[in-house]
């Protein structure tokens, strides 16, 4: 009798714990496919050029003159180096490009955020320029000082994409369950995002000043779980051929890479054509990277490309 009344509980137990995997598998399928449901497109691709050839001639002037992007700068006083490069370099082809510090320095104009943690200084900068720019840039570049961007191909990339809409892209990270953008390769994000983004600044519950954790997590996965809050979800920003075009290391350090890893193929193994950024520079190698970029030329030869992004006035093109 003993016996059989250990078995049946026995028995019981079991069904339990059965039942309950079932369920929780269900759990995480169902969640799964919603979260699939609302987040359609991960990875986002560039344009087709023979798309672009599609358009008048009147309409890609037109679309040139009407994509503007306000870079953000993020910088504390140790990077004046950097600083100083930056500004000398890639940012002379942002429509506007301003820079955020930690604290007052004499040497660069710069907006004070009076305060040296990154995600303050993130939140506070993204504030600013919601506040003042949002009726005159349709785009918003953030990045750090150690970062290269070539503006042009980030325009390029954004051309089929609607600024209205809730779009947030770069070099997607996964950690856990969340899907963020990583701060090393530039962060983008539409005028819509940033007003989503904005009317949840106010809201501690979902967008915390500190985290609300007993430890403290990164600038970029604090944005992700505000955006998340506002219905906007991170992007992976690729090229036609699936290859990252947001990079979070040096053009060096990714040849050094494929030179061990794709000895045959070290340029194809190594970056996108239409890459947009490069992170890990010293000013020498921003200044490096902006003669290969923009000052380099072969004699005679002509790029037949079918939509050009005019420097902003005042830029040299160097």
């Amino acid at each position: 009798m003993l016996s059989e009344s250990s078995s049946f509980l026995k028995g019981v137990m079991l069904g339990s714990i059965f039942c309950a995997l079932i369920t929780m598998l269900g759990h995480i399928r169902i969640g799964h496919g919603n979260r699939m449901h609302h987040h359609e497109h991960h990875h986002l691709q560039a344009p087709n050029k023979e798309d672009i050839l599609k358009i008048s001639e009147d309409e890609r002037m037109e679309l040139s003159k009407s994509f503007r992007v306000y870079c953000i700068i993020l910088v504390k006083p140790k990077d004046v180096s950097l600083w100083a490069a930056v500004k000398e370099t890639w940012t002379k082809h942002c429509d506007k490009a301003e820079f955020f510090s930690s604290e007052n320095v004499k040497v660069f104009e710069s907006i004070n955020m009076e305060t040296n943690d990154m995600w303050l200084m993130m939140r506070k900068a993204y504030k600013y320029a919601f506040d003042k720019y949002r009726d005159q840039y349709n785009w918003f570049f953030l990045a750090r000082p150690t970062t290269f961007a070539i503006i042009e191909n980030l325009k390029y990339f954004l051309l089929k994409k609607d600024p209205s809409q809730p779009f947030y892209l770069g070099h997607t990270i996964k950690s856990g369950d969340l899907e963020y953008v990583s701060m090393e390769g530039g962060i983008v994000l539409s005028v819509e995002s940033m007003k989503r983004l904005n009317s949840l600044l106010s809201i501690p519950e979902k967008c915390p000043e500190q985290g609300g954790m007993i430890w403290k997590i990164s600038e970029d996965k604090q944005l992700a779980v505000c955006l998340k809050y506002a219905g906007v979800f991170a992007e992976n920003a690729e090229d036609a051929e699936g290859k990252d075009v947001f990079n979070t290391k040096s053009v060096g350090l990714f040849i050094k890479e494929a030179m061990t890893n794709h000895p045959n193929q070290v340029v194809e193994g190594c970056c996108s054509d239409m890459a947009v950024t490069f992170n890990g520079l010293t000013p020498n190698q921003m200044h490096v990277m902006m003669y290969g970029v923009y000052r380099l030329r072969a004699f005679g030869h002509v790029f037949n490309d079918a939509l050009v992004f005019l420097p902003p006035n005042g830029s040299d093109n160097d």
